[in-house]
This record gives C-alpha cells, structure tokens and sequence, in this order.
C-alpha cells in the first residue's frame, strides 16, 4: 500500500510497463474529506530499463509532457505499483495545469488507473 507521506511534490516516479517503463511527476498531493487526491504528468517519453530512465532524469528538461496533469483518487493511484526515483524543485509552468484544474469549476478526479488514463496495459 503507498503512502502518501512517501512521496512528495516534486518527485519522479518510475512505473512498469509490458515493454519497459514509463515516468510520472508528482505536482501535489491533497488530502480531502473523500480522501487523498493524487496530481500528476506523465511523460511521453518510454524506457527499456531503470537505468536509461535514470539517466533521462539527469536531464529532466529535455522529456516531453504527454499530460500536463492527471488528478487521481488513492485508489486509482494505488493500484499501479511506482517507485520514487528523485525530486527537483517544481517551476511554475510545470505547475500551472495544476492551479487552473484548482480554480475550475469541475475539478474532476478519476477513479481510473494512470495504465488506463494514458492507454497503456
């Protein structure tokens, strides 16, 4: 089970796919009355190991954004296994999606796994 005091805004978070691995950011995490509510982006970019992974990370700026921000139920963020591979300061772009879903009207949050989300398996 992940708890949320492991992560922290600002962290890279590496998943497994079928072919390799995928990275996630952690823009905020906000504990609600329904719960906590993950925000995350996810990156375009697809690795084959930890290590390739670990070093793009080096050079974080050059990975490309598939979705600027994702808000996700515990639940949902739960049910893929990820582990924390470091964290660098958040820049206001980056955070940007985040704020503007905050003042939105709607403010949905899936229920859905991030696999689902970005359509993978």
């Amino acid at each position: 089970m992940v708890v949320s005091q492991n992560f922290q805004a600002g962290d890279f978070l590496i998943f497994q796919i079928e072919s390799g691995y995928a990275v996630l950011r952690v823009l905020a995490i906000d504990e609600t009355e329904s719960g906590t509510v993950w925000h995350l982006a996810a990156y375009n970019e697809m690795f084959l190991d930890i290590d390739t992974a670990d070093a793009a990370l080096e050079n974080s700026k050059n990975l490309t954004i598939s979705y600027p921000h994702l808000a996700l139920t515990n639940r949902a963020f739960e049910s893929t296994q990820v582990a924390r591979m470091k964290n660098e300061p958040l820049t206001e772009n980056e955070l940007k999606p985040f704020f503007k879903w905050k003042e939105s009207a709607n403010g949905e949050v899936s229920d859905r796994s991030v696999r689902l989300m970005l359509g993978l398996r």
